[in-house]
């Protein structure tokens, strides 16, 4: 009951992968994301679930291959994190963190690294359980997004000398003014990380803003240089309006919501 199964390119035909396990709505986008998966599993990419039908799980990798605009060397970057429902309190996201902590041991990496909100933010891991289970702050935006480290051996590391000692882990430069370039309209980035988001941006969205006749443009992060690159501070659903950045939230596309945000 409390097996956690860790995803490979051997399994994953198989297994579900927790988000849209039975939305109808997302079942091409749920496709893309195992094909994501695969890929980035070739690359030493990690994903370890619940055994159950849950969202329930962890994904990450080499923060040098992260798909997020952040300077990081010799870290595991936590790409997504999530106990959703009734499985809440119940000791599975310290359960998850650990085994994110064993690896990094075991591949000598400094530490563990996530991108969190200030407040909390639609599909980021919450930061305020995070900074209370042994994470600490070191990055920060004026729109609101922090950069989270889980250092391995800090204090035995903090004492060594070091000719050159080693950077902390940043955002790109292009993250903090939370803007884009495109100041006309909607701009929206994002990827195949989640199964969500090809239907919320090429259908809803494109639709609430055709039927108000605002202009629209769609950057399809398809590489982790795209990713990294990006002024987006998430690299799942990043949307801005008029060149300003708005939110991470895909349910703004939901007539129901779009001109809440829009004002």
């Amino acid at each position: 009951m409390d097996t956690i199964i860790k995803l490979t390119n051997k399994n994953i035909d198989s297994e579900h992968i927790c988000c849209a396990i039975s939305d109808k709505k997302s079942v091409h986008g749920y496709s893309l994301k195992k094909e994501w998966l695969k890929s980035e599993f070739d690359n030493g990419y990690v994903f370890e679930r619940l055994d159950e039908r849950a969202k329930v799980f962890i994904e990450y990798g080499d923060s040098e291959k992260a798909w997020a605009p952040i300077e990081a060397k010799n870290y595991l970057f936590i790409q997504c994190f999530w106990v959703a429902g009734s499985y809440k309190g119940k000791g599975y996201g310290k359960r998850l963190i650990s085994y994110a902590v064993e690896e990094a041991k075991a591949q000598k990496k400094d530490g563990l690294i996530i991108i969190t909100g200030k407040k909390k933010m639609h599909f980021l891991a919450d930061g305020s359980w995070l900074l209370k289970n042994g994470f600490k702050e070191i990055d920060k935006t004026d729109s609101g997004f922090t950069l989270l480290s889980y250092k391995i051996d800090e204090d035995l590391k903090d004492t060594q000398s070091q000719a050159e000692p080693k950077k902390m882990p940043k955002f790109k430069d292009q993250i903090y003014t939370g803007e884009c370039e495109n100041s006309n309209g909607l701009t929206v980035y994002y990827s195949d990380r989640c199964p969500y988001t090809d239907y919320y941006v090429n259908t809803v969205l494109k639709e609430s803003a055709i039927k108000r006749d605002i202009p629209i443009k769609s950057v399809y992060l398809k590489t982790v240089k795209d990713a990294q690159n990006s002024p987006a501070p998430s690299s799942i659903f990043s949307l801005f309006y008029n060149g300003k950045f708005l939110t991470t939230d895909m349910s703004v596309c939901l007539e129901s919501k779009f001109n809440k945000i829009i004002k």
